[in-house]
């Protein structure tokens, strides 16, 4: 028996090819399809079938439309071989020779019989994603049906392509070309050409010719059909007609799961949850059985939705149809404990998962990032299998969130070397992370990176250019940016990125008279851009200055916008600014007239009692807090702990009971900062072997801040042998840092080492550093008057130094005597004398009481501590001019009334 192979039908195409057909059914020339012997070698080439034996054929009447060897029901074995074995050799082989049998029959074929074989072939093709050959084919084909052209709509609506051969139609979509050529022919559609034809209208946005669609199946009686409705629900979901979507889906008599499907995403699209979930007991109460599409769907309403209750139905319900451990399922329910907070579901739920691909992966880092586990999201990291840019992204904004600058560049430096997609997000998430960490350089290479790349600067990536620039020390290059600012988004973001920067770099009137220029500039469109942030940013400025009076303009206009106290962020920025300002009262009524107070509300105001240095006020306040059953965070033990230092009689005792119940009552663990603040009330109150003992009891190595907390408090009660060690372990900590370089030219000249003292100074203008000129300065007329050391450029010069030289020489009647120990530069006495008379302080005051009336009182900042021989002077200088003066310094308030500072002498 003769034995043949079936890769062996891949007949040579000869010359007889090109002839004329005898038929009407003429299929295109093979010469520009791919050929079986010509073609390079394919990845879909399969080594050749098994070899299997025929028999010969029987003999057919003559009228049979095919010579006996290759009878109908054979080509189409052939053809399915082929395409289920993805063998493109036989499905060429048997076109081939389909065109051969075209050329030699001499019997013509019936329709029938060439429109199925044909669309066979057509089948074939688009199995092997060769669309534009079944194109061809189609085109040679003389009376195709309407399953021809579905075959080929429904591919083209698949894949979104383009027609790459031009046909009669042209060159328009293909899947709409090819529906416009067969409506032209006269042939009606079915329903799988309407299905793919809305399939095409959904990746490819066009609601208009989606409702065309619909109309046609109204017209052609297909409405009926449960594939065509349902795909006209999924339709009209993508295109947020929710209401038509809800009418047609009441008007079907027939519904399966995947109707219920299109109206559970259709509504949890436009974010009616409610209606959702109620949707989905309607389903239930239907007998329709749910699948895993529905449960992710109704588990994103649950998360988006706040919808504590009903995810842990949803999760109950994939429970109850074993559908709780499929992979869409895992993930969502995933991405809803992460939403809730439930740490522990969510772990317990990624263990049981029997498979985990890197969308669940990314669910658990995600989660670890955003309740603040960073320690579990980089193990999470770091066992991963594998990771795209959506895991380094994600772990990126991590570090950004937590503070942690540098990590966040080496990630961003390592998806660079792994050469991982750089997206937006990457780039935002990265200049961030510079921004973080101040680093000028750093900015300088992403800013380049940015240019060099040709990134489109878009909204996101501009403002966080802009403030990345800014917090970097590139105020200049920042505002550079924001004059190149075209976008109508985000405005808001870049303008408070720059009001903020001119407040960091010490010039916070500046903030205040950019943000009036602009708001003449964009009169019209003002409150467009006047958000709680840029407000917040413009409050803050007023607070730093003491701007009383701009601060209560701004007060008017976060009312006149209904920021002021439905917004805790606005609020707290008005306590914060009244509190700056000096006027305390203003603050508390503030405080007490906000609609909802948070944790930072209730820091703000105990720092604003500090400010005048009310301790007891500060306590009240922490017992009114536990009442009323508010939860103190790290920052409010803090404040209460300094408020010990100035309480009316001694608060050791207190203090102690405080630190130790952060631990035991609160499930706080004290950190530096906590126990920095007791070495100052410690050490206030004389307890300098308490404070020693605290030194060898701390659970961690102390920071700067401990060791300057120490320094400080040595200085105020004179322990120069504590004070010594303080200033060791400081400069040991921190010897790079520009306040350390600073403390160490002053403890030199404090000890007449002035060689030792210049070094340092000429050390840090090697390495960049500069020192921020000490200023004073006083509102006067709307206007801020600054003064520095010695100063003589103000208008009133004059009339200030004439003023200052004979209040000095009152304030010497009165027992003044200049202390020239706070002079820290190497001169002759009588020149110490001259630098200390006309400090900032004396000149800012001297000025208020020229520029004032008697008995306003005089409001003067100062950007540094106030120093102790203008702190005596300006006592003697309250009596003599019977005024009360109060002074902003770095520590808080001073108020000199009748020879007597609020204080008490211990700042």
């Amino acid at each position: 028996m003769a034995t043949t192979s079936v890769h062996s039908l891949s007949f040579p195409i000869s010359s007889s090819f090109n002839k004329p057909s005898k038929t009407k059914y003429a299929h295109p020339s093979l010469s520009s399809l791919p050929c079986a012997s010509n073609a390079p070698p394919s990845p879909l080439i399969q080594p050749p079938l098994p070899v299997f034996e025929t028999t010969p054929a029987p003999a057919v009447p003559h009228s049979s439309p095919y010579p006996s060897p290759y009878p109908r029901s054979r080509l189409i074995f052939l053809l399915r071989l082929a395409i289920r074995h993805k063998h493109l050799p036989l499905l060429r082989g048997v076109h081939a020779l389909l065109v051969k049998i075209s050329d030699t029959d001499t019997e013509e074929p019936s329709p029938s019989d060439v429109v199925f074989l044909t669309n066979h072939l057509i089948s074939g093709y688009i199995s092997f994603g060769f669309l534009t050959h079944a194109c061809k084919v189609l085109d040679g084909m003389p009376q195709p049906n309407v399953v021809s052209f579905s075959l080929l709509i429904s591919a083209y609506a698949s894949q979104c392509g383009m027609l790459k051969h031009r046909t009669s139609y042209g060159d328009s979509r293909a899947s709409v070309g090819l529906f416009r050529r067969m409506r032209r022919l006269g042939i009606l559609p079915n329903s799988f050409a309407l299905v793919a034809l809305l399939v095409n209208c959904l990746r490819r946005p066009n609601p208009l010719l989606g409702r065309q669609v619909h109309a046609l199946a109204i017209k052609s009686c297909l409405n009926s059909s449960l594939h065509v409705t349902n795909a006209l629900l999924g339709m009209y979901a993508k295109f947020d007609s929710t209401d038509i979507m809800l009418s047609l889906f009441d008007e079907m008599s027939e519904r399966d799961t995947s109707s219920w499907n299109a109206i559970l995403l259709g509504l949890v699209e436009e974010r009616r949850y409610q209606e959702a979930f109620d949707q989905f007991f309607k389903m239930r109460m239907s007998g329709i059985r749910w699948d895993h599409y529905s449960l992710s769907t109704l588990l994103t309403a649950a998360t988006e939705g706040f919808g504590a209750f009903q995810g842990e139905v949803i999760h109950a319900c994939a429970i109850k149809s074993g559908l709780e451990r499929d992979m869409s399922v895992s993930t969502a329910l995933l991405g809803f404990y992460k939403k809730h907070g439930s740490i522990d579901d969510m772990v317990d739920l990624f263990n049981k998962m029997p498979a985990k691909d890197i969308t669940a992966w990314n669910a658990m880092l995600n989660g670890f990032v955003n309740l603040g586990l960073f320690d579990f999201a980089i193990e999470v990291f770091d066992k991963m299998p594998e990771r795209d840019s959506i895991t380094f992204n994600s772990l990126l904004a991590g570090f950004c969130k937590n503070g942690e600058g540098n990590r966040g560049w080496d990630l961003f430096v390592q998806m660079f070397k792994n050469r991982m997609p750089i997206s937006d997000f990457t780039l935002v998430g990265c200049m961030n992370a510079v921004a973080i960490t101040g680093d000028r350089k750093k900015s300088e290479q992403i800013h380049s990176f940015v240019v060099k790349c040709g990134c489109k600067l878009g909204p996101r990536i501009h403002s966080a250019l802009i403030d990345m620039c800014a917090k970097c020390g590139r105020t200049k290059d920042a505002y550079k940016l924001f004059k190149k600012w075209s976008h109508k988004e985000d405005f808001n973001i870049a303008f408070s990125s720059i009001l903020s920067s001119y407040i960091r770099d010490g010039h916070p009137e500046k903030t205040l008279n950019h943000f009036i220029s602009c708001c003449k500039e964009l009169e019209p469109s003002s409150s467009l851009f006047m958000d709680e942030f840029v407000m917040a940013t413009v409050v803050g400025a007023c607070g730093a200055l003491g701007f009383d009076g701009m601060g209560q303009q701004m007060h008017c206009l976060t009312v006149k916008y209904g920021m002021a106290y439905a917004d805790p962020t606005i609020g707290n920025a008005i306590v914060n600014m009244y509190a700056r300002s000096g006027n305390l009262e203003h603050a508390r009524k503030v405080f007490d007239e906000m609609h909802s107070l948070d944790q930072v509300s209730w820091n703000g105001l105990m720092d604003a009692y500090l400010l005048y240095c009310q301790g007891d006020r500060v306590l009240d306040l922490w017992s009114e807090m536990k009442e009323l059953g508010f939860k103190p965070d790290a920052r409010t033990f803090v404040l209460v702990i300094s408020a010990c230092r100035y309480t009316g009689h001694s608060s050791v005792g207190t203090c102690q009971e405080i630190l130790f119940s952060m631990k035991n009552m609160y499930n706080i663990e004290p950190s530096d900062e906590h126990y920095a603040a007791m070495v100052k009330v410690l050490g206030f109150w004389g307890c300098f072997d308490e404070v020693e003992e605290l030194i060898c009891n701390v659970p961690f190595k102390p920071s700067s801040s401990f060791w300057r907390s120490l320094l400080e408090i040595c200085r105020l009660k004179s322990n120069p042998v504590l004070a010594k060690k303080a200033m060791q372990n400081l400069l040991a900590l921190e010897p790079e840092d520009e306040s350390t370089f600073i403390l160490a030219s002053n403890l030199y000249a404090a000890s007449s080492r002035w060689y030792c003292s210049e070094r340092v100074r000429e050390e840090m203008r090697s390495k960049g550093m500069r020192k921020i000129p000490v200023s004073s300065w006083l509102i006067q007329s709307n206007m801020v008057h600054r003064f520095y050391t010695r100063d003589r450029t103000h208008p009133r010069s004059k009339d200030i130094y004439g003023g200052l030289d004979v209040l000095i020489l009152e304030c010497m009647k009165n027992g003044y005597e200049p202390d020239t120990s706070f002079v820290l530069h190497e001169v002759e006495e009588h020149q110490k004398e001259h630098f200390l008379l006309y400090h900032s302080a004396k000149l800012a005051v001297m000025y208020g009481i020229l520029a004032t009336g008697q008995g306003d009182v005089v409001r003067v900042m100062k950007n540094v501590r106030l120093c102790g021989d203008c702190h005596s002077f300006i006592k003697l200088a309250s009596i003599l001019t019977g005024r009360e003066i109060l002074v902003r310094d770095t520590n808080g308030f001073h108020v000199f009334r009748n020879g007597e500072c609020s204080c008490r002498d211990r700042w």
